[in-house]
């Protein structure tokens, strides 16, 4: 669609740099992010605060430990992206490539730091076994990874499926062909709601992902805003009977949830009919809605967005994705000159806690190669 028919302008350049730059802050906004890049950091410093942690479950304390620098440079644990980023950084730039073998040249390194079915799958392909039984056999083949890595294929308009046959089978990759559709419709300046349609089509109900996708979305706008949705998606999607934060059938239905609702609930908000919201009428309230003047759409997509991005923050469990993948698709709907300025200067360079090579990269620059 040229931009020029977009209900908003925005061009598409525009929207995949906000798809990249929301998935960083949003995997900057959650609490693992600080472990993962306090692998940066010497081992002592780390086995340190191990050693605290289990003083305190030891002695009862109630104040945890968090990663901490002691006498070393106090960069890596700034605000800041870390494994989301990473690899979806090693994705844009490796995405026309056989992708057996991009993950292939993988195998063997002893300096990568990624999920357990990328790992798996990394061993599976080192003993000759190729996808989709890399991604099949697999003890975390139901993961998010492929699902991360999915938003540089919705960014570049490209099928995900051979790529996430590498890691991941079933609800794993399930919910990156979601994640691509509901990006693509997004880069293509579709509404929110046509993007979380697009996601649905690629999730049959009758699969665990499809089934917690659409009960994350009633439980949410029944919610009618991101921050009241938390408790309901908590009882709704999260399983706290085995709990493993980055399973796609919670992750990707969370921010399909909370992406849909951060952007109804800012029809409140003037400007809201550029994420295809229609407005309600002035008698659906009974409070004198506020002037126009001075609001549009970049205050409307940095309040949607940070709404959507901190409900999954607070969604401890699910912390380590949800958020990113939250943050990609509201970055992507709002585009990266919504986004707060003070985090699109934040996450743009990468740390290389998970990838040594993208040390200094910058993620904006490889979004706008990839657009």
């Amino acid at each position: 669609m040229p931009s020029g028919d977009r209900p908003d302008g925005r061009d598409r350049l525009d929207r995949v740099r906000g798809a990249f730059a929301g998935l960083a802050a949003g995997d900057a906004a959650g609490w693992p992010a600080a472990r993962h890049r306090s692998a940066l950091l010497a081992g002592w410093a780390r086995r340190l605060h191990r050693e605290l942690d289990a003083f305190a479950e030891e002695r009862q304390v109630t104040t945890l430990p968090v990663p901490f620098a002691l006498n070393q440079p106090v960069a890596p644990l700034a605000v800041g992206p870390s494994d989301d980023a990473e690899w979806l950084a090693w994705t844009a730039l490796t995405i026309r490539e056989d992708r057996a073998e991009a993950f292939g040249r993988l195998a063997g390194r002893d300096d990568v730091r990624a999920r357990i079915s990328v790992w798996a799958a990394l061993d599976n392909l080192a003993a000759g076994k190729l996808p989709p039984a890399s991604g099949h056999d697999n003890p975390h083949h139901f993961d998010d990874a492929a699902a991360v890595r999915a938003v540089a294929f919705g960014a570049a308009g490209l099928d995900p499926l051979e790529d996430a046959c590498v890691t991941n089978a079933e609800d794993g990759v399930l919910g990156a062909v979601a994640t691509a559709r509901a990006v693509a419709a997004l880069a293509d300046g579709a509404p929110m709601a046509d993007a979380v349609e697009a996601a649905l089509g690629a999730l049959p109900p009758d699969t665990a992902i499809g089934h917690a996708a659409r009960e994350a979305l009633a439980a949410a706008r029944a919610a009618g805003s991101p921050f009241a949705a938390v408790p309901a998606l908590d009882a709704a999607v999260l399983d706290h009977v085995y709990s493993y934060g980055v399973a796609a059938a919670q992750t990707v239905p969370i921010a399909l949830a909370l992406a849909d609702t951060a952007v109804t609930s800012a029809r409140r908000t003037p400007g809201a009919e550029a994420f295809g919201v229609e407005q309600p009428s002035v008698e659906e309230f009974s409070v004198e809605r506020p002037s126009v003047e001075g609001l549009g759409v970049e205050r409307v997509g940095a309040e949607a967005f940070g709404a959507g991005v901190s409900a999954a923050a607070c969604l401890a469990p699910v912390a380590d994705s949800a958020p990113a993948l939250t943050g990609a698709l509201l970055g992507c709907a709002a585009g990266y000159d919504a986004l707060p300025a003070a985090w699109r200067e934040r996450v743009r360079t990468l740390a290389g806690c998970c990838l040594p090579e993208l040390a200094g990269a910058d993620l904006l620059d490889i979004a706008g190669r990839l657009a």
